[in-house]
C-alpha cells in the first residue's frame, strides 16, 4: 500500500477507478441479494470483487460494500459481520484473525480541505489493521490510520489517529480545530 495519495478527479486515472466503481456496485449489488446458503454464488461474486478467491478461512457476511475491491488485503481467519463498507480507493490491510462487528466503515479517500481544491482532487491514505483487532460495531476507521496487534477499538469509535498494540479505544471524535 502507498502512504498517501492526491488524483485529480479529471485524470484518466479518475475515469478509470469511478469505472470499476459502477462495477463493483453492481456487483455488490447481486452479492447482496444471494440467498445466504449459495455459497458457490457468494465465493465467485467475491472473486470477482477481489480480483481473487476470498481465502478459504475468511467469513463475510452480507451485506457487504466496497467502492473498488482490488485494494482491500484479507489475511487467514478474518471475520466481516454484516453491513460493512470498505472504501478500499488506497488500501486497506486487514490482518490474520480480525474481528469487524457489524455496519463498520472503513474510508481511505477524502478530499482536500482547502474549497478551492476540494472539487478538483481525490485524497487517500491506506489504514492498516494488524493482528487480532477486534472492532466494535458501528465502529469508522478514517484514512492513513494504522491499528495495532491485539487492540480493541469500541463500538461507535471513530478512530483517527494510529492505535497503539494492545491498547482499547472509545469515543466518537467531532471536534471544531477551524473555520473559515
Amino acid at each position: 500500500m502507498s502512504s498517501g495519495r492526491l488524483m485529480r478527479i479529471d485524470s484518466d486515472e479518475f475515469r478509470a477507478m469511478a469505472e470499476r466503481v459502477l462495477r463493483v456496485t453492481a456487483l455488490t449489488s447481486r452479492l447482496n441479494v444471494l440467498p445466504f446458503d449459495d455459497e458457490e454464488g457468494k465465493a465467485e461474486l467475491f472473486e470477482q470483487i477481489l480480483g481473487k478467491p476470498l481465502p478459504p478461512s475468511v467469513t463475510i457476511y452480507p451485506p457487504f460494500f466496497t467502492e473498488h475491491g482490488l485494494n482491500l488485503d484479507l489475511a487467514e481467519r478474518v471475520f466481516i459481520n454484516q453491513n460493512c463498507t470498505f472504501l478500499d480507493y488506497a488500501g486497506i490491510r486487514l490482518g490474520r484473525r480480525v474481528m469487524i462487528g457489524p455496519k463498520v466503515t472503513f474510508i481511505t479517500g477524502g478530499h482536500p480541505v482547502d474549497p478551492e481544491q476540494r472539487r478538483l482532487y481525490l485524497t487517500g491514505a491506506p489504514i492498516d489493521v494488524a493482528e487480532n483487532v477486534w472492532i466494535g460495531a458501528g465502529a469508522t476507521i478514517l484514512p492513513g490510520v494504522t491499528i495495532g496487534r491485539d487492540a480493541v477499538i469500541a463500538a461507535g469509535a471513530v478512530v483517527a489517529d494510529d492505535v497503539p498494540p494492545a491498547s482499547l479505544v472509545t469515543g466518537p471524535k467531532a471536534t471544531v480545530h477551524r473555520q473559515w
